[in-house]
């Protein structure tokens, strides 16, 4: 086993929920402002994700007073402290960059996945 990998593992998170590209998520990121640490919820449609293991990232965007805000954030960071999946979104690309050029309720709006029957 390489000595790489083994540090790796273990500083991977194990309780990361599925989520994919066109889903909104909430992601839950600790701030800290002087001595004192908080969490702060950012809220949006995942545009991608990129990378594996230890580097995986996704980006997240949101409509903000009308203008576009968008984050990277890393998936295994101590900095995150939880990722909730909102609603699961219904997308044929890996990437969502066609988002960017819309306004209004365009730039959120992405197909619902069809719940199972049953």
């Amino acid at each position: 086993m390489n000595v790489i990998d083994k540090i790796e593992r273990e500083q991977m998170k194990d309780e990361v929920p599925e989520f994919s590209q066109g889903d909104t998520v909430n992601v839950h990121s600790r701030v800290v402002e002087g001595g004192k640490e908080r969490i702060q919820i950012f809220k949006g449609i995942v545009l991608g994700r990129r990378g594996s293991g230890l580097n995986e990232a996704f980006t997240v965007r949101k409509i903000s007073n009308g203008e576009g805000v968008e984050r990277v954030f890393q998936v295994h960071s101590p900095k995150l402290a939880k990722i909730e999946v909102v609603k699961q979104g219904k997308v044929r690309r890996a990437k969502l960059n066609y988002l960017r050029d819309r306004v209004g309720k365009a730039a959120t709006n992405v197909k619902e996945k069809a719940k199972a029957q049953s």
